[in-house]
């Protein structure tokens, strides 16, 4: 009983901590948004043309070569930055001298001039042999394989750095201890520090992934028909030039917050067991800030003691 009369006097004493400064501020930064958000409203902007556009089959279809041209970038650079990451950290000089020669040519260079000569690779070499295709390079080089090949092949020396890093985060006991129970270095990487790296590694992955999404709109340059290609093409014709471009941006914003919250998930579940836990959610962050509580000087203690 005097337990139970001692923790409703403890409850008593806490108040809600008043963040007058943080509601004022609030107040002010949403007012501001709402004053720009009024300013479009009222601009000269053909508003049931961007609601005509949303949904076109033509905007659709670009969306859908951007995700695609966008994954399929991102798993190659993946790909190619797990090789030649174990290729920098390898002692052979001659596979870290390729590995270094790789990153500083593919990020010393711009995408876009990438790109573009990915493009015109034919003007080096006009026809190709691989064995199974022969033919001309013009043919086998189109805007879709020049797009993948200048986006993952670039994304690829970043990639490098990052899973390196991630490699690096590993203690090297592991290593040691899986070539004491007589695991190849290769194996070791595959089954004990990749899967370990990958929680240094994901939410940086997730990072390139965005970029990686806005970046395929250079691919624009080389005539691969993506979602800012497509709205272009189409405000050449009714010259609706910020009616599409804002469906565009729309569309590019949903896709990143939809990635960001599946981001989210993945990042918990690779800190699962660890020490650290990943930041929490903003829904979570936004309800820790409202449920906040703070303690009276007097709180924690029984009446005629003394708090400390």
């Amino acid at each position: 009983m005097t337990t139970e009369v001692a923790v409703t006097e403890i409850s008593d004493q806490i108040v809600p901590l008043r963040h007058v400064g943080r509601w004022v501020a609030g107040a002010l930064v949403l007012g501001g948004v709402g004053l720009v958000l009024r300013a479009f409203a009222q601009g000269q902007i053909d508003w049931p043309v961007v609601r005509q556009f949303f949904f076109a089959p033509v905007l659709l279809k670009g969306l859908g070569n951007t995700l695609l041209i966008t994954v399929l970038a991102i798993l190659m650079g993946l790909a190619l930055g797990v090789v030649f990451a174990v290729m920098r950290l390898s002692s052979n000089p001659v596979t870290q001298g390729v590995a270094s020669v790789y990153i500083w040519l593919f990020r010393g260079t711009p995408v876009y001039l990438q790109l573009l000569l990915w493009f015109n690779l034919a003007l080096v070499f006009p026809t190709v042999n691989l064995g199974f295709y022969q033919g001309r390079m013009v043919d086998l080089m189109t805007p879709f394989l020049a797009a993948l090949l200048g986006l993952g092949i670039n994304e690829g020396a970043y990639m490098t750095e990052i899973v390196r890093g991630g490699i690096l985060s590993v203690d090297r006991g592991q290593l040691d201890a899986a070539s004491a129970i007589g695991m190849t270095r290769l194996m070791a990487m595959r089954r004990i520090v990749l899967p370990q790296a990958m929680r240094v590694v994901v939410p940086t992955i997730g990072n390139e992934f965005i970029g990686l999404l806005k970046t395929s709109s250079m691919a624009s340059a080389i005539a691969f028909t993506e979602l800012l290609n497509r709205a272009q093409l189409i405000y050449f014709v009714n010259a609706k030039v910020i009616e599409l471009l804002i469906v565009a941006a729309a569309w590019y914003l949903i896709i990143v917050t939809l990635f960001t919250l599946v981001q989210g998930r993945v990042e918990r579940r690779f800190a699962r067991g660890q020490s650290h836990e990943p930041p929490p959610s903003l829904r979570a962050r936004m309800w820790r800030n409202l449920t906040m509580t703070r303690q009276t000087p007097g709180a924690g203690t029984r009446p005629g003691e003394d708090a400390r």
